[in-house]
């Protein structure tokens, strides 16, 4: 059986859907795991350009939800709970790249806030905030904080995607090397961008610090933040934005699997 936490009558929606593929049993379930639905939707679509319908991520979300539960073996030492939430990310994130969903003229104009950024730091000598890019552009700090964030999410990536470099078709998924055990440099690497990552976030305010940690580590929505906080969730997801900015720019040349 597979492992959950859930009531009786669920286990019983359970034992329905792996001995006769019952389409009602089906249905209960799917009905039963819809919180992962909405719960990845929400945190997928807080860096996506506003074009981007929660709607059609949600769909994308279900398709996801649909597979999980065709193919999750029941047999393996893992709960549904995991395995549904893997197969929902990958399925958003397969959607939104076959979209192609960030819009030729916001990709354009990262690029020119990448360049103002370079500029101004080699200017200064130091990290710039949003609203010195802001003024060196023209633009609104609240563009070139949602725009910055947007292009961030762009670099989503399908495993199943061919490589480029490759002439046998191969996938990035088939290209990936298992190395379990980090060698002593790598080690010592690690512990180094971890060290420099607290010193980072120990320079955050009080809300941006409670904000990222609620966020990414406690995985509380941005609506629970709001409320545990006080403060309206569109407040919330401001202070994520420029927070997140903020951090994008100080912690740029980190290895990205710090954050894995």
């Amino acid at each position: 059986m597979p492992k959950t936490n859930e009531s009786p009558s669920l286990q019983k929606e359970w034992d329905s859907w792996i001995s006769e593929r019952k389409t009602s049993a089906g249905d209960r379930l799917v009905e039963a795991y819809l919180h992962l639905v909405d719960y990845h939707v929400q945190r997928i679509s807080v860096n996506l350009p506003r074009s981007v319908q929660q709607d059609d991520l949600r769909s994308h979300a279900l398709v996801g939800l649909y597979d999980a539960l065709e193919k999750f073996d029941h047999t393996r030492d893992l709960k549904f709970d995991t395995y549904a939430s893997f197969r929902i990310r990958g399925a958003i994130i397969d959607g939104l790249r076959q979209e192609d969903w960030l819009p030729r003229s916001i990709r354009d104009k990262s690029k020119k806030i990448e360049q103002a950024i370079e500029s101004l730091e080699q200017r200064h000598g130091r990290f710039v905030t949003p609203k010195e890019v802001a003024n060196e552009l023209g633009l609104k700090e609240d563009d070139v904080v949602h725009t910055m964030n947007e292009s961030f999410m762009s670099n989503l990536l399908s495993l199943d995607e061919p490589t480029k470099d490759s002439q046998k078709n191969d996938t990035y998924a088939s290209t990936i090397m298992d190395y379990k055990t980090p060698t002593p440099d790598q080690t010592i690497d690690k512990k180094a961008q971890y060290e420099e990552l607290a010193a980072v976030l120990k320079t955050l305010n009080k809300n941006e610090q409670l904000v990222i940690s609620l966020f990414y580590f406690e995985e509380f929505t941005l609506t629970e933040i709001g409320e545990a906080l006080n403060l309206s969730t569109s407040r919330i997801s401001q202070i994520h934005s420029k927070t997140l900015f903020k951090l994008q720019q100080k912690l740029k040349h980190i290895d990205g699997s710090i954050f894995k």
